[in-house]
């Protein structure tokens, strides 16, 4: 996590939706085939709704059936980070934003080549700026 985007507790409350709050601060989820861009195939850069750092393309998106945006990997290494997650009597690792900590989902290891790897995302986390590819 990064200091360049400082963000009070009551700033974000304020910008965000109850919803997006509840998702990116508290470690929510919102309920499957829900989202905004679950079913979403516009090209762009996805973003972090909170501090609006790039953290995955949408070329690598895909369909994972499970009602969530879902991504094989992000923009770049630094882009999200991880933490393992023992909430709900599960083991998880936890994909959050890494410059600002936001709480995003969580990863699998049961995602498509070329890393095999399952970024199943919150679209209550996550902007699409397609400006960007």
């Amino acid at each position: 996590m990064t200091d360049d985007t400082a963000h009070s507790s009551e700033d974000v409350k304020a910008r965000l939706t109850s919803q997006q709050y509840h998702v990116t601060q508290e470690k929510g989820t919102e309920r499957p085939f829900s989202g905004a861009y679950w079913d979403c195939h516009d090209e762009g850069t996805y973003r972090c709704v909170v501090c609006d750092h790039p953290l995955f393309p949408s070329g690598t998106k895909f369909d994972s059936g499970s009602g969530w945006p879902s991504f094989y990997a992000p923009v770049d290494e630094a882009a999200v980070s991880t933490a393992q997650d023992t909430s709900h009597f599960m083991r998880r690792t936890e994909a959050l934003c890494r410059n600002c900590g936001a709480h995003l989902g969580h990863v699998f290891d049961d995602g498509p080549d070329p890393t095999g790897q399952r970024y199943c995302i919150n679209s209550a986390a996550l902007t699409l700026d397609r400006t960007t590819k």
